[in-house]
């Protein structure tokens, strides 16, 4: 996940590592996750972009410190 080595993990870094779930069921390459390529072949269309801030929404609430990185402990803690 920490790309670059610097011990810490930034939210692009985060996004990165955390889409590909996302990237792999998006099968036509289009950005959006359209009912039949999600699990079960249901669900609401999904947005790249609407994913992207679903996972910043996440990072931000793991970032206890608010130094904008995930550093090892707080990666490691449950989600908050």
């Amino acid at each position: 996940m920490d790309t670059d080595g610097d011990g810490r993990v930034s939210l692009a870094e985060y996004q990165a590592w955390m889409s590909y779930a996302f990237d792999g069921m998006d099968r036509d390459g289009d950005g959006v996750l359209a009912p039949w390529e999600q699990p079960g072949g249901r669900g609401r269309t999904i947005t790249r972009a609407e994913h992207l801030a679903r996972l910043a929404d996440r990072f931000h609430r793991q970032d206890a410190d608010g130094d904008g990185f995930l550093d090892a402990r707080e990666l490691a803690a449950p989600p908050r």
